[in-house]
């Protein structure tokens, strides 16, 4: 063993929620644990653009805890600075990085086409972070992996991945690096999850990287956000408005599918049009059928919800849809209204307070979604400037993220006292209060890096 100092680099995810990226420098192998886009606040997004204070060339492969933008979207950035590695992760993982990579790339280029046909940006041109050529350069690297298998990858040097809910092909990381076992949570799933199995648990751990996205904070059962959801459709139809749904397309889609479908059947809703407008949600719902084992859903169940729901993929259809009055449900691309076909939709139906907004996921600091959650009343589209009218609701009870006692029982089943615990994926109050947790549920110490830090671990 030619040196016995590792280096971590906090390269994303730490003092924020997104961006997830970590170093893994081992003197002479270095791994990198995720390859995230930062979302939400200005000065966060701004370093999607800059170059990371690491020698990209020089990384030797990237492993993909799951496929979510903040996990797997500044991939093709990478490829463009030098990286020229695999990349592992499971296969629902890579097949949901290919459609999410292709949809982020697909909507920068439209957006900055538009900036330049309206000329609102600042730069001149606007140009798109990576486009479909860089996705295309960068899907060549992907590289399958089994769940709960060992695989090694040099001398001394092996991985695991491991089942973890939270969406579609999404495991935590086991990385034994000469002996020392280091765990990356990456996004921890929920215990009862509609759709998905209950996370995995981790026995042996040396250094562990647990996210905080929810700590010091507890949903409410998914079941019991079933009659609030009933009660929001049957007031918002009633009143002759819609509900829209902004939602993450993977995952969270196909969870509020479900839900609209099992409300209709049980007749506790009245049937409207039901729409699903996300090519990306589209592609992920395809992927439902060929992951049995990965969720709960039956064929026949996939194919009876899908015949319910008008599924739109063409953005013709989503510009006649959205000035249609009749009262609807919409579930609609992005889940923090960052981008995407729900944006299409606001600029038509934000000013009637009839319609209904509704959140069912996380909203960063900084995102449109959660700055109309603290009131605004007005939403920025496409440069200009709406006004917004419609009522606001949110349910917690969705989320696909564990939250702070589903975190903290996560470790219940670890044998030995971790030697480094590190609070990542997280704003500030949550990772401080899982901090507090974790000290005193287990005695054990807990770090909270920030961003660019760089930890000996000896």
């Amino acid at each position: 063993m030619k040196n016995n100092k590792i280096n971590i680099h906090f390269l994303g995810a730490a003092g924020t929620v997104t961006g997830s990226k970590y170093l893994v420098d081992t003197g002479d192998r270095k791994i990198l644990i995720d390859c995230g886009l930062f979302q939400g606040l200005k000065e966060l997004r701004l370093k999607n653009w800059e170059y990371p204070p690491v020698e990209v060339s020089e990384i030797d492969m990237v492993l993909l805890t799951h496929g979510h933008m903040d996990h797997t979207g500044y991939l093709p950035r990478l490829i463009k600075q030098g990286f020229n590695g695999p990349i592992y992760g499971t296969n629902p993982t890579l097949d949901i990085a290919k459609i999410i990579l292709n949809d982020s790339a697909k909507i920068q280029e439209q957006e900055a086409e538009r900036a330049n046909k309206e000329g609102y940006s600042k730069h001149s041109p606007a140009e798109p972070l990576y486009d479909l050529k860089d996705v295309e350069k960068t899907i060549p690297h992907f590289k399958g992996i089994p769940q709960s298998q060992w695989i090694p990858l040099f001398d001394g040097i092996r991985v695991r991945f491991q089942y973890n809910g939270h969406i579609l092909g999404a495991t935590y990381i086991e990385l034994d690096v000469h002996g020392k076992r280091f765990v990356f949570s990456g996004d921890i799933g929920r215990t009862n999850d509609l759709l998905l199995y209950p996370p995995l648990k981790p026995k042996k751990v040396d250094v562990l990287f647990i996210e905080s996205t929810y700590g010091g904070r507890l949903h409410p059962d998914e079941v019991e956000a079933l009659p609030q959801i009933e009660k929001l459709v049957n007031d918002t139809i009633n009143r002759g408005g819609s509900l829209f749904v902004p939602s993450f397309s993977v995952e969270r889609a196909q969870l509020m599918m479900l839900i609209f479908w099992k409300l209709l059947k049980e007749k506790k809703i009245p049937k409207v049009q039901m729409i699903m407008d996300s090519p990306m949600g589209a592609n992920v719902l395809e992927l439902f059928h060929r992951t049995r084992d990965w969720h709960r859903l039956e064929d026949n169940e996939c194919d009876e919800m899908c015949s319910h729901f008008t599924v739109v993929s063409s953005y013709r259809e989503t510009m006649e849809l959205r000035t249609d009055n009749k009262p609807k449900i919409v579930i609609a691309g992005s889940g923090m209204l960052t981008g995407g076909r729900m944006l299409n939709y606001l600029e038509t139906q934000a000013q009637n307070p009839n319609n209904t907004l509704l959140f069912v996921g996380y909203q960063a600091e900084g995102t449109r979604g959660r700055k109309l959650l603290e009131g605004d009343k007005e939403l920025k589209v496409y440069g200009k400037t709406v006004s917004f009218q419609m009522e606001v609701a949110e349910i917690q009870g969705l989320s696909a993220h564990a939250d702070h006692a589903e975190l903290l029982d996560w470790m219940s089943k670890i044998k030995n006292k971790p030697a480094r615990i590190f609070i990542v994926h997280g704003e500030k109050e949550g990772a401080e209060a899982l901090q507090k947790g974790i000290k005193e549920t287990y005695g054990w110490d807990a770090e909270i890096p920030q961003l660019y830090n760089i930890e000996e671990i000896e």
